[in-house]
C-alpha cells in the first residue's frame, strides 16, 4: 500500500494507545521512530502488516472494541476515527477547529 503521506510514527503512538499490549504495535512503533531518526521513509506497507497493528482495519478485535466501549464493529470504527481525531492535536482540517466530524 501506498499512501500519500509520511504520518507512520503518530499512527502507531495513536495504535498503541489503542492496544498498549499488542506485540505487532510495540515492534512497528519501534521500527518506525528508528527508520524516520535514521531519515528513512516508512512507506509503502502491506495489507498483511496493517491486519497487525492499524486500528482501524482491527475494529473487529477484541481490545479495540474494549478502547472504544462499542459492541459493534461499526460503532467502534465511528468512535475509534473520533478519538483519533482527537488524540494529540489531530484535527480535520476541513473542519473549522479539527475534532469530530458533525453528528458523529
Amino acid at each position: 500500500m501506498y499512501c500519500g503521506h509520511e504520518y507512520t510514527t503518530k499512527n502507531l503512538e495513536f495504535a498503541y494507545e489503542v492496544e498498549p499490549e499488542n506485540a505487532d504495535v510495540v515492534a512497528k512503533r519501534r521500527w518506525a521512530e528508528a527508520t524516520r531518526k535514521a531519515g528513512g521513509r516508512t512507506v509503502p506497507s502491506t495489507i498483511g502488516d496493517e491486519l497487525k497493528f492499524n486500528p482501524f482495519m482491527r475494529v473487529g478485535s477484541e481490545a479495540v472494541r474494549k478502547f472504544t466501549g462499542a459492541s459493534d464493529q461499526v460503532s467502534a470504527m465511528r468512535i475509534l476515527r473520533n478519538k483519533k481525531d482527537n488524540f494529540a492535536g489531530s484535527t480535520r482540517p476541513w473542519i473549522p477547529g479539527g475534532g469530530p466530524l458533525p453528528g458523529l
